[in-house]
């Protein structure tokens, strides 16, 4: 069996062993992202791995041998799956590999943001600190979050990861419902509710039709002025320029984003005008440790190893 790992460089830089995945195909080809002739160079492949690259029908039918699609990665919104179940093309992707890793960046972003980070560390080499400005210390308030509230939109692994952290802190974890008349479970609140209640909403849910969109000017509003909102989801989740002008109106606490709606964002992206107070932006970093990509690969050699004895590991399609 012929497998082509495409854009490969957008998950490594030499620093991962491959080992694992050329133990299960007869051939691996490592293609990076500036590569060009992507149909030619599927055209007999019987399997093809990716990250983000978007792969469509089109693509599809230009492959004739494809049997399975793996998205190294966690969600496959960038895969035609309703072509894929068609022409009888399984997709797989990794859920989990990047939990570690994630949660420690939604609780990077928590922290620099609560303990007011970037503006401290500013004052120390302004000059601010040495001259001795009075209540200097108190400029940015920092609070404590024991006590406080922490609202999961998400709860799979990553949700449950970060709420685990937030347990550790003494906080109060409350779970948004799926927002289905069927999801009755008493542990769970409608996300208004979740989101007029929290202190810190973080968004852990998948992109669909239900979820798209699901953060903008009606939602922020109900949200407590000094909250947080971090999303380390998909960046199409929230309004962007609901998110702007919120925290530019200083109606929420702050926001701290790793994904945006397109990447690599556009210029005039809403949230990375500089001038917006309490935001941290980051380019789609919360997976990227290295411990991460590597578990990433061999679970994906997991999942071709078991689709090649006839199974169906982490299968979407």
């Amino acid at each position: 069996m012929k497998a082509v790992f495409l854009e490969y460089d957008t998950v490594s830089d030499g620093d991962l062993n491959t080992s694992g995945l050329s133990a299960t195909v007869d051939d691996l080809q490592l293609v990076s992202s500036s590569a060009a002739g992507i149909p030619e160079r599927i055209r007999d492949a019987d399997i093809v791995l990716l990250n983000t690259l978007v792969f469509p029908r089109e693509l599809m039918q230009r492959s004739p041998k494809l049997k399975l699609l793996g998205v190294v990665g966690t969600g496959t919104d960038n895969i035609d799956l309703s072509a894929a179940k068609e022409r009888g093309i399984g997709v797989c992707n990794v859920p989990g590999y990047c939990t570690a890793s994630l949660v420690q960046h939604v609780w990077g972003l928590i922290l620099s943001l609560t303990q007011h980070l970037s503006e401290y560390s500013r004052l120390s080499i302004d000059g601010s600190w040495a001259a001795g400005e009075p209540l200097m210390e108190l400029r940015h308030p920092i609070r404590e979050l024991s006590g406080r509230t922490f609202g999961v939109v998400g709860w799979g692994e990553l949700g449950r990861g970060a709420a685990r952290i937030a347990e550790c802190f003494g906080m109060r974890v409350v779970i948004a419902s799926r927002g289905s008349g069927s999801d009755t479970r008493q542990d769970r609140v409608e996300l208004h509710a979740l989101l007029a209640m929290s202190d810190i909403v973080s968004l852990h849910c998948p992109l669909n039709d239900m979820t798209r969109g699901m953060i903008g000017a009606r939602e922020l509003a109900l949200m407590k002025p000094d909250a947080l909102l971090i999303n380390t989801a998909r960046g199409a989740l929230v309004d962007g320029h609901a998110l702007a002008r919120a925290l530019q109106a200083g109606r929420l606490g702050g926001a701290g984003i790793d994904v945006l709606p397109q990447e690599p964002p556009p210029a005039d992206d809403p949230l990375l005008d500089p001038t917006i107070p309490n935001l941290m932006v980051t380019p789609h970093v919360a997976w990227a440790a290295r411990e991460a990509r590597q578990r990433c690969l061999d679970e994906m050699a997991a999942n071709i190893k078991d689709f090649v004895g006839g199974g169906r590991r982490s299968r979407v399609v």
